[in-house]
């Protein structure tokens, strides 16, 4: 392509004006971000290409039946969605559209997100609890029993609102005796899920309480949204000591009260069902001491009975009797004793003269008797063998009777 030179006032020659990639980026974004009808609007789309940065950035496309758009969300934005947005959701966004100079791409930078045609604290009230329900958190077996007769009930919620004060009220009125302790904490609003959360940690901690309500009056799920935090759901769960849900009305429905032991219906019903009924309790333990004071009675009338018949034995009216009869008892163990201890003495003698014959016979003296000698040399040590002894030797030999004393002469056999 010929380049088309353009002259100055003079008619000098002069070379075409350049512009760089820079300049028609930074151009095409001021001509973009000029634009009024492209920095505030609202945009409906289906998510696609989503993904969930390290950084809390959320980086996506929204597409419809013709076209698609890259869009950013940064963190600070992200971090107020009440759900997990994902592929193939329907989603309402507000944004504007930016241009990127670096890669000369335009995008949309958006600053909140809401699901199309369903609320997003719904929405994100249902995924959480699916995901808590998923992990176990709702499950009958981690349901801890209630304390029949608490001797402190904790209290989690507003100081000044309607809630404490039912609580208060019905907890006095069944049970004057119970400790009261009052944990205040915000029931709703952006700190309240982290107050509450704190609460619950600190009083499982403790162990000041033996039981422990949590809740609020009724309201709307904005108003009780604090309730549905994922962190307060998992700090009650992780709890050793009982909690009663009590939020909102019976209607109403939150995270807490799925996770906790026990739910509520209303912050009165807590009460109720946190405390024993005085008149009951009462009752009860009146009808316990008259069962233990007929059972005390009819063990007394028992032993007394059983103590007339034996005033009226012959045992009791001659007790002479019954040392008579030990005493034949005591005659016949001591002449079976004595019977047994004969025959044993026999059989142990028998024994004795058998073994006493045995060793007998195997003594040396009754090998002399039957006219053996034993030698013995000068140093008065038996001789065995013919080498033990030299002629002209001294020997004695022992007989039955007594003993000789002799000289050898000669050795017949192997001599040394």
């Amino acid at each position: 392509m010929a380049v088309s030179y353009r002259f100055d006032e003079n008619g000098n020659e002069r070379p075409p004006e350049t512009r760089s990639v820079t300049w028609v980026n930074e151009y095409v974004k001021s001509l973009v971000e000029e634009e009024v009808q492209l920095q505030d609007f609202y945009l409906s789309g289906e998510i696609s290409n989503f993904k969930s940065h390290s950084s809390g950035h959320l980086y996506f496309t929204l597409k419809d039946e013709n076209s698609e758009i890259k869009a950013v969300m940064f963190r600070t934005y992200a971090s107020r969605i009440r759900f997990a947005p994902k592929n193939g959701m329907k989603v309402l966004v507000h944004a504007r559209v930016g241009v990127y100079e670096k890669a000369g791409a335009y995008q949309l930078y958006v600053d909140s997100m809401q699901p199309d045609g369903i609320g997003s604290l719904y929405l994100a009230y249902e995924q959480l609890k699916a995901k808590l329900a998923k992990e176990g958190l709702f499950d009958e077996e981690h349901k801890k029993p209630l304390p029949k007769i608490p001797k402190s009930i904790g209290i989690i919620t507003s100081p000044t609102g309607a809630a404490v004060r039912d609580i208060i009220k019905v907890c006095k009125r069944r049970y004057p005796f119970v400790k009261l302790v009052l944990f205040p904490s915000a029931v709703q609003g952006e700190s309240a899920p982290q107050e509450l959360t704190r609460a619950v940690e600190y009083l499982t901690a403790t162990d000041y309480v033996d039981l422990i309500i949590i809740g609020r009056g009724g309201g709307s799920i904005e108003d009780l949204w604090a309730f549905n935090d994922e962190g307060l759901a998992r700090a009650i769960y992780n709890s050793h000591i009982p909690i009663i849900s009590a939020v909102g009305h019976e209607i109403d429905f939150t995270i807490c009260d799925f996770v906790a032991d026990v739910r509520a219906a209303t912050p009165s019903h807590a009460a109720e069902l946190a405390t024993p009924d005085m008149t009951e309790l009462s009752f009860a333990i009146n009808t316990f001491v008259g069962r233990s004071y007929k059972a005390i009675k009819n063990t007394l009338d028992m032993h007394k009975r059983r103590l007339l018949e034996l005033e009226k034995s012959k045992i009791m009216k001659n007790p002479l009797l019954l040392f008579d009869a030990k005493k034949m008892q005591l005659l016949t163990i001591v002449e079976n004793l004595s019977l047994a201890m004969s025959n044993k003495n026999k059989d142990l003698r028998a024994r004795l003269s058998k073994v006493g014959a045995e060793l007998n016979a195997l003594s040396p003296l009754s090998v002399l008797a039957r006219g053996y000698g034993a030698v013995y040399n000068e140093g008065g040590k038996i001789i065995k063998r013919v080498t033990d002894v030299n002629v002209g030797e001294n020997i004695s030999v022992k007989m039955s009777d007594g003993s000789i004393s002799a000289t050898v002469n000669t050795i017949e056999g192997e001599v040394k």
